[in-house]
């Protein structure tokens, strides 16, 4: 099974986003996400509509922060990357007939509601400042990508 990772993804360019004053391109982004540069405007757009980040075109242009970090919520990241999939538990549905597998579905459904809720809940009190680690100022040099160009994000 394929973990979706941009939640996660989008998090850390965030923070990196936010070490650095300058706008970030979209290559320099994309090698930091291990992606290519589409895919990284693609999974920026939406947050870029909820008004986390902007864009800019051209020399000097690329993406920054909106907003400060402690106005961000991971919710709100996870709400504009259009909710992407919290669980890959599924149900059964090759018996739409069988009492018990429509007991087993509910039971499960109901439990992965209360579980989506709590997580959902959590995910609107923590803010991306809270993620940012202790004392760091600079940019990490121990992950992204090791050809990163010097204007740009290094770790």
């Amino acid at each position: 099974m394929n973990r979706d990772t941009r939640l996660s993804d989008v998090l850390h360019v965030l923070l990196h986003m936010a070490q650095v004053k300058d706008p970030l391109t979209s290559e320099v982004l994309a090698r930091s996400m291990g992606t290519n540069p589409a895919v990284l405007r693609r999974t920026m757009a939406g947050l870029r509509r909820a008004g986390h980040v902007r864009s800019g075109k051209g020399h000097g242009g690329g993406w920054q922060l909106a907003r400060p970090l402690d106005r961000i919520t991971l919710l709100a990241v996870y709400e504009a990357l259009d909710k992407p999939t919290l669980f890959a538990i599924g149900s059964r549905s090759k018996h739409p007939d069988c009492r018990i597998e429509r007991a087993v579905n509910a039971t499960l459904a109901g439990a992965m509601q209360r579980a989506e809720t709590l997580l959902l809940d959590r995910f609107g009190e923590v803010t991306l400042d809270q993620l940012m680690p202790e004392g760091l100022t600079a940019l990490a040099v121990d992950c992204g990508s090791k050809t990163a160009p010097d204007r740009g994000l290094s770790g």
